[in-house]
């Protein structure tokens, strides 16, 4: 089987991919999905309650494709739990084989469907970061030794494409400190943005795994570029989608082409189809992986 763990300690170009639990308990759909990305990615990022929209967990999730030959990244958020459940949580995806941990903060709860639900961030995710580090030195956050410690690789996001760039840059320095030793970036339309953060990211001893996002229609763009933060799609790609008279296969090649893009920026790609995760195999396929 293919691990984070592994891609990260060589110079190989790392490919990961995202798993969105279903809503409900009808995993199927799910399991053939990652089941395609078996030997094509070395993990599986497991989305946690993703845009505050109510899903099967990320804990169970993460363990379901593990058994099915898939190294999942259990997505871990603040949004839903104080410390208590946050190390509880830690510790169970431990003792389930669970070796890989992105650490977020999490989407407000006004974003999903749930707009009644109290949020918790009693953390952030930084403070997770440095949660997770204590937990894999085998103490809680309080500093009370544990029975058998947690041995995870950490990871973290960041935005290249924020306007303005400090503040993410800030951050992106924190979270290093705290321990973090992967980033995957959010969705990157500008090669130019991502080579000046690689500037900045290359003076760190992490890995940066840039995030490409399916573009599916150029609603879909324009979407984007309106309620999503740091995402901004060009003109010009918003154009090619629309004159397009099959605008799905058109971003199904503006991904595989931005892989190559990334191939000399970045240590690895991350790829989100949000919804259509059958369709990453045929993506990998026109990149050429």
């Amino acid at each position: 089987m293919n691990t984070l763990k592994n891609a990260l300690e060589t110079d190989k170009f790392i490919i990961t991919a995202e798993a969105g639990p279903p809503k409900g308990t009808d995993v199927q759909e799910m399991l053939h999905s990652t089941s395609l990305l078996k030997e094509k990615v070395d993990a599986v990022n497991v989305t946690d309650n993703q845009s505050s929209v109510m899903r099967l967990g990320s804990l169970g999730a993460s363990k379901l494709i593990l058994e099915h030959g898939l190294d999942p990244i259990y997505q871990l958020t603040c949004r839903d739990r104080n410390r208590l459940a946050i190390q509880s949580d830690l510790l169970s995806a431990h003792v389930l084989g669970i070796r890989n941990v992105l650490a977020l903060t999490g989407d407000h709860t006004q974003a999903g469907d749930h707009k009644q639900a109290k949020p918790v961030f009693d953390i952030e995710s930084v403070q997770l970061l440095q949660v997770i580090s204590t937990l894999n030195r085998g103490m809680d956050m309080n500093g009370n030794l544990l029975k058998g410690k947690t041995e995870f690789t950490m990871g973290a996001t960041v935005t290249p494409e924020a306007d303005p760039i400090e503040p993410q840059i800030l951050k992106f320095e924190k979270k290093v400190k705290a321990g973090a030793q992967f980033f995957q970036t959010q969705a990157v339309y500008d090669t130019k943005k991502m080579e000046e953060f690689m500037e900045t990211a290359r003076h760190f001893p992490v890995k940066i795994i840039g995030g490409i996002l399916l573009l599916k229609s150029a609603k879909m763009a324009r979407f984007l570029n309106k309620f999503v933060p740091g995402i901004r799609v060009p003109d010009e790609l918003i154009n090619e989608l629309e004159k397009s008279e099959k605008p799905l296969e058109t971003g199904i090649q503006i991904a595989a082409r931005q892989i190559n893009e990334f191939r000399s920026i970045c240590d690895g790609v991350h790829v989100m189809a949000i919804g259509m995760e059958d369709k990453v195999p045929l993506i990998l396929e026109k990149a050429g992986i």
